[in-house]
């Protein structure tokens, strides 16, 4: 297939983009490089995809319609649109809203629209499980999630509403995938397991957000991308958990880890709980285990311990980058 994947150069989408390109198919890459976090580590995640036939790239942001039009001009016919571009984060999310609503929800649509003048019937679209706010584990897809309590979950609830309305219309098929906190190595360095790794490795304070008793359904990032090229199988409208879906790890047993691991101790700096946070995690992932044919094969602590060797193995790129507070 030719596949236009968005937010190439972020986490999630290198990943993909490399299992994509590994299965012989063609990849053409969009990512704006913003500074949300160093653009330098985007880089490296888009050096090591240049190494494959087969990818191509452009630096475009999905909410510039002209920008984004002409690349769709420029390099058609394309099989399947994967969206995984996105501004991330919810507590920066209360700080630049509308950031959040322009890339989100307005890029979503964007590409949507462009997805029916050029007769593209496929997408994948990443969501999140911060839209489960509210209601009791494990997280199942036939929730409602009409009380988002970000804006970033709110935006990611447009995207959603966005896909069902232009498959609706024009028979898009289409697959939400709502990713439970993931991790893994070259994460964003706002996550909490990639800070709390540099934290202590560096011997710099550790900065929780409520008392580390808050637990989330890590999910490995080979596993997450797994579950995205699978869903590109998907007829019709889905939404799909993708999540580890084992009981949720608290905070402070991914810190104790850690620490052990890496033979030093923690300074921690206790903040209060986020508002706009969810105190706890856990997907229910047997509708993607059904009709994906997806299980995630990495547990959290095999996952944990391949993510802090590759932060000790690459110090030269991690120790001139700064960390979010």
């Amino acid at each position: 297939m030719r596949i236009l994947l968005t937010g190439a150069a972020g986490f999630i989408g290198s990943y993909t983009a490399e299992r994509l390109l590994r299965a012989g198919h063609e990849v053409i890459g969009i990512d704006n490089l913003n500074d949300y976090y160093s653009p330098s580590l985007k880089k490296y995640r888009l050096q090591r995809l240049y190494q494959h036939q087969g990818f191509s790239f452009h630096c475009v942001d999905i909410s510039d319609w002209l920008s984004l039009s002409g690349v769709f001009e420029l390099i058609r016919p394309i099989d399947a649109v994967i969206n995984l571009a996105a501004r991330a984060g919810v507590r920066a999310s209360l700080q630049s809203p509308a950031v959040y609503h322009h890339t989100n929800a307005t890029g979503s649509l964007y590409l949507l629209e462009l997805m029916r003048r050029y007769e593209i019937g496929r997408y994948v679209l990443a969501s999140t499980s911060s839209l489960y706010a509210g209601t009791p584990l494990p997280f199942t897809e036939d929730r409602p999630v009409n009380t988002p309590i970000s804006p970033y979950a709110a935006s990611k609830k447009a995207a959603e509403m966005y896909a069902y309305t232009y498959h609706y219309h024009y028979g898009i098929h289409v697959a939400v995938l709502r990713y439970f906190t993931v991790y893994g190595p070259a994460g964003r360095p706002d996550m909490s397991i990639f800070r709390f790794i540099e934290w202590v490795y560096r011997g710099e304070p550790l900065q929780l957000y409520g008392d580390g008793s808050q637990s989330r359904d890590f999910t490995y990032v080979e596993d997450v991308a797994a579950g995205t090229v699978a869903a590109l199988s998907v007829r019709g409208y889905e939404v799909f958990n993708i999540g580890g879906g084992k009981a949720p790890t608290s905070l402070l047993e991914a810190i104790d880890h850690i620490q052990k691991r890496l033979g030093k101790k923690a300074h921690i700096i206790q903040h209060p709980f986020p508002k706009a946070d969810l105190m706890h995690t856990q997907a229910e992932i047997q509708k993607a285990q059904n009709q994906l044919g997806w299980t995630p094969q990495i547990d959290f602590w095999t996952g944990l311990d391949l993510t802090i060797d590759w932060h000790l193995a690459h110090r030269d790129l991690l120790d001139t980058l700064p960390l979010p507070s």
